[in-house]
């Protein structure tokens, strides 16, 4: 599922570089690598041996975040679990919960607000699951921010990512 997005990713890059004849790097490694990172949450300089260096790693990762491959191979790795589960590959009914979370006294102010009616000072979490319980989105906004609002710009968000990933 991954090679065919991550070959043609770097022949698309290559199509604009100066083809130089450097050390080719193996994507699936770099792939490898920020699973690792993603599943212990080590620091970046941490990364073991075994991998590409940390920061061909993360060149990678925040070129594939800037241009959003990572968001395209997390859509295709949800239909393949729908259909796996006998559903079809685009959802169609979703499920939107939010939650108000304290924040350490560290954090700026100006991305923290009050939750009203839990007295809560902190920032809020807001998610979109399709039927399967599947995380489709995630935001996260001042406390302050109403559940209808944050509801309404999550309901956006999802109809502009699974509407036009159709021709993925």
């Amino acid at each position: 599922m991954i090679e065919p997005t991550l070959t043609a990713w770097r022949a698309e890059r290559q199509k604009t570089s100066l083809n130089l004849g450097g050390k080719v790097t193996d994507l699936r490694e770099v792939m490898n690598a920020i699973l690792f990172l993603n599943r212990t949450g080590v620091p970046w300089r941490y990364l073991p041996h075994d991998f590409p260096p940390h920061t061909t790693v993360f060149s990678y990762f925040s070129a594939w975040t800037a241009d959003g491959t990572i968001e395209k191979l997390g859509v295709r790795l949800h239909r393949m679990v729908r259909e796996q589960a006998g559903r079809t590959a685009e959802p169609t009914a979703c499920v939107l919960d939010a939650q108000s979370v304290k924040t350490a006294t560290s954090v700026p102010t100006d991305t923290q607000g009050t939750d009203a009616g839990k007295k809560i000072v902190g920032r809020k979490r807001s998610i979109v699951v399709d039927t399967l319980g599947l995380l489709l989105l995630v935001i996260v906004t001042a406390a302050s921010v109403s559940d209808n609002e944050a509801g309404k710009q999550l309901l956006r968000s999802n109809r502009i990512t699974w509407s036009a990933e159709r021709t993925v």
